[in-house]
């Protein structure tokens, strides 16, 4: 986030693991400004059903910029129902070229149990090379427990709790307080 707007907040931690035909995508519920945590216990895992059908999405960033994002991929696929892909290309094309959204300050992580995708305001729809995606504050040390962890013979739910502890025992600004929600 620009430090001009958001001088010191720190966001969240999210993952998403896919194994076993399983996707599980986890938050912490740390919110932090600059040494401080504002809130321990914010919930930013959402499972949406847009025309009846499941999506689990973990966002990072400001909660009502992805607020905002949600809505939008909503409508999204309740208009292109069981294309996930192409709902969320569609959000990042309208994310990076609409003059109001560009402004948005969040990532999201995306999953209808199939696929697995991450969304950024620059325009990328990503899909994980291994199975694995991470964003927020402490993405990156989330992400690399959990890539260590594949090589174990834990299911997804497990390998996504001790990947977010680990990440936790690290990243000040990552706590333990998860919400976990599985899909497929």
């Amino acid at each position: 986030m620009a430090d001009d707007k958001f001088p010191g907040w720190h966001g969240t931690t999210i993952l998403a693991v896919r194994r076993g035909g399983k996707v599980v995508v986890a938050g912490d519920g740390q919110v932090s400004v600059g040494p401080t945590v504002m809130k321990g216990s914010a919930r930013k895992v959402r499972r949406l059903a847009p025309g009846g059908r499941d999506v689990v999405v973990g966002f990072a960033g400001s909660t009502a910029d992805a607020f905002t994002l949600l809505e939008r991929l909503e409508k999204k696929l309740e208009a292109a129902p069981g294309q996930l892909q192409r709902a969320c290309v569609d959000l990042a094309k309208d994310w990076r070229m609409d003059k109001y959204l560009r402004n948005l300050e969040a990532m999201l992580i995306v999953t209808d149990g199939t696929d697995l995708l991450v969304v950024t305001g620059a325009g990328d729809v990503l899909e994980p090379e291994h199975d694995v995606a991470a964003i927020g504050s402490g993405g990156n040390f989330a992400l690399a427990a959990a890539r260590g962890l594949l090589e174990s013979d834990l299911d997804a739910e497990a390998i996504a709790r001790k990947a977010m502890q680990i990440a936790a025992d690290i990243c000040v600004y990552t706590n333990g307080r998860l919400t976990v929600e599985t899909i497929g």
